[in-house]
């Protein structure tokens, strides 16, 4: 087999960044492309540009030509209809870059289970709820959506390049990563934090449904294992994965062993969801002075904290669990407790001075 050189495109989220590390350890050569690439992470090499710039990016991309090529990357925008005009746009303008190469044999692409819920609007206002667990064989929803625009502008690169490809779907991904616009994990930490130092309660925020149903959510170093495993593996070409850790709990368990963590009162559900934007709206000046106390390495709560998307998570009218039959059935067999994804997290966090 032909060297593995992979693009990972994202480098510095959540998901890119443990990805790059994985890969790294079992002796790709890895790039890492992103608009202000992150150049701590030993051997990984980085790529500055702009997916939205065409002429840059072909520049930036001149000396590289990847095997395989991992998207871990999209742009939040304030209409889904933008969403899909810039987010399809970045995939066909980085695919577009690489063809005249003919090096890429596979593309990955990282989305998630908005591809069966719909767009962050659509869930939080409801209708018809779909069937859960969600499986990879449930239609596409007649509702605009920039998931399947990047799948869209996958298969139409696929179909011309001659490249294999692969869809993953993670639930929640947990996983430290500074500056990233989707971070329960972190934001719960931080939110855990500000209750230790304050003695506010730690209080649940989000929906009935969310805390007594079932969730499962996806550790970002499994999620690495399934990207690496489906892009090598000649059964999972051209396939789209659900990728979520294995096990199935409730908040209303998982709340409490999160409090007991940092030491904090666990408060429940009590019959009203309780935002968690507007309960941390006016702790920036709080973190900055922790960060200040206990040498800190970053005093900006915005760049840890994304409580937005923890309350779209959390708040949701529906409980959400995913089916991995798929994955299973091929032989992709990684497990990952879920409580021990966020206890990790949560040391990792301490240990680089990111939390007190």
């Amino acid at each position: 087999m032909a060297e593995n050189t992979a693009l990972i495109v994202g480098a510095s989220g959540i998901t890119g960044s443990n990805l790059a590390q994985a890969l790294i350890a079992e002796g790709w050569t890895a790039y890492g492309l992103a608009r202000r690439p992150d150049t701590g992470l030993a051997g990984l090499r980085p790529v500055a540009a702009d997916l939205l710039q065409p002429e840059a990016l072909r520049a930036a991309l001149a000396e590289v030509a990847p095997s395989h090529v991992f998207i871990t990357t999209w742009m939040r925008n304030a209409t889904e209809a933008e969403n899909i005009r810039v987010n399809g746009a970045m995939v066909r303008n980085l695919l577009d870059a690489l063809s005249p190469k003919r090096s890429v044999r596979h593309v990955a692409l990282v989305t998630g289970l908005k591809h069966y819920l719909g767009p962050f609007d659509a869930y939080v206002k409801g209708g018809t709820p779909p069937l859960t667990p969600l499986r990879e064989d449930q239609p596409r929803l007649p509702l605009e959506n920039f998931y399947y625009a990047q799948e869209d502008e996958v298969f139409a690169a696929a179909a011309r390049d001659g490249f294999h490809w692969s869809v993953h779907r993670p639930h929640t991904v947990i996983g430290k990563a500074v500056g990233n616009a989707m971070n329960l994990g972190t934001t719960l930490a931080a939110y855990a934090s500000i209750c230790k130092a304050t003695g506010r309660p730690f209080r649940w925020p989000g929906s009935a449904a969310q805390w007594n149903g079932l969730s499962d959510v996806t550790d970002a170093r499994l999620l690495a294992k399934q990207l690496i495993w489906a892009s090598t593996t000649e059964a999972a070409r051209d396939t789209a994965f659900n990728v979520v850790n294995g096990d199935v709990w409730r908040w209303s368990w998982l709340w409490g062993r999160i409090a007991d963590w940092f030491g904090v009162e666990a408060v429940g559900f009590d019959g009203t969801i309780h935002s968690l934007e507007a309960e941390m709206a006016g702790d920036g000046p709080l973190w900055r002075e922790l960060a200040q106390r206990h040498g800190l390495a970053e005093p900006d709560l915005a760049r840890l904290a994304s409580p937005w998307h923890t309350d779209l998570d959390l708040g949701r009218p529906i409980e959400v669990m995913t089916d991995m039959s798929r994955s299973r059935r091929l032989g992709f067999a990684a497990f990952q407790p879920t409580e021990d994804s966020f206890t990790d997290l949560f040391a990792q966090l301490r240990a680089d001075r990111l939390i007190p």
